[in-house]
């Protein structure tokens, strides 16, 4: 565990720097370009703190669970045998990749899991320091076993699973501008910032689309692509209680305070896995019931 966590400060230590370079470049391209579009002090730190809060969360759960239950899940699974070769690096990348896809579009449709993952649609503008604005519950509440028990249970290697994963989330920081970038040329089969950006979106024909990590076949596949020509003007955030603060704890707790209130003022506990909208739903086909007078009538 010792090593695990000497490799994860110094992996972090990296991810760090070259986040701080692509947030400076960005800030500096704005500045000539667009200053509505730089980023100011507060929203930096405010991200920043956020980034690394659920980075040493993350960290320490993982060695606390995974690293030492990893290959006991393993053992009731189906043990595939797995070597080290370099098509089972391919073989792992696209399985996590798969694995995020799920994952990501299960936080958007479970309000359990959408109390984390809504942090980190919260801004309504959108940067590179919006990639650091994470919930570190994302490691407590049990998201992250939709992704690593799969794995575990049919036989792929642990380190193999976790450096696709890490490849996979630094991946997606290029994902979150609206600067050009080169990726948008792979957009046939990776994820862009373009279909990131629509992902963001917070209209009607933006929610609930390309979910996709690396890459955007599962979107092309199973229904959930939309291309930013086709998603009309993007307007970032949520819909629902958009926070208007910096605060870290804020924009932490916001959902979980609402989800709780919810869950207490209805006494209805498919409040916790039907989607984060159903609620306002709920409210909406009951204000529009008629009444026991006019069905009487």
């Amino acid at each position: 565990m010792q090593d695990f966590l000497i490799h994860a400060s110094l992996f972090l230590a990296i991810v760090i720097a070259f986040v701080l370079v692509l947030v400076s470049y960005e800030n500096w391209y704005w500045s000539k370009r667009d200053n509505s579009k730089t980023l100011g002090l507060k929203e930096v730190l405010s991200n920043f703190s956020l980034g690394s809060s659920y980075k040493l969360i993350d960290a320490v759960v993982i060695a606390l669970t995974v690293v030492l239950f990893y290959d006991e899940i393993k053992s009731f699974g189906l043990n595939l045998a797995m070597g080290d070769q370099w098509y089972m690096w391919l073989v792992t990348f696209f399985a996590v990749d798969l694995g995020f896809y799920v994952l990501h579009l299960t936080m958007h449709k479970v309000r359990w899991f959408w109390t984390s993952h809504v942090t980190h649609h919260s801004s309504d503008r959108y940067n590179y320091s919006v990639a650091l604005r994470q919930n570190f519950t994302i490691a407590l509440n049990g998201t992250m076993l939709i992704l690593w028990v799969p794995a575990a249970l049919i036989g792929f290697d642990m380190n193999m699973v976790l450096l696709a994963l890490e490849i996979n989330l630094l991946y997606q920081f290029l994902l979150h501008t609206e600067m050009p970038s080169p990726l948008d040329r792979l957009g046939l089969i990776f994820n862009t910032p373009s279909h990131h950006r629509v992902h963001h979106g917070c209209k009607p024909e933006q929610i609930d689309t390309n979910f996709g990590g690396t890459l955007i076949i599962w979107d092309r596949l199973f229904g959930t692509f939309v291309s930013e020509q086709d998603a009309g003007e993007l307007s970032y955030g949520i819909t629902r209680n958009q926070p208007r603060s910096y605060n870290p704890f804020t924009l932490l707790f916001h959902e979980w305070r609402d989800m709780l209130a919810d869950l207490w003022q209805t006494r209805d506990l498919r409040v916790l896995w039907k989607g984060p909208g159903w609620i306002d739903q709920r409210q909406t086909d009951k204000s529009q019931a008629p009444s026991e007078t006019a069905n009487t009538l």
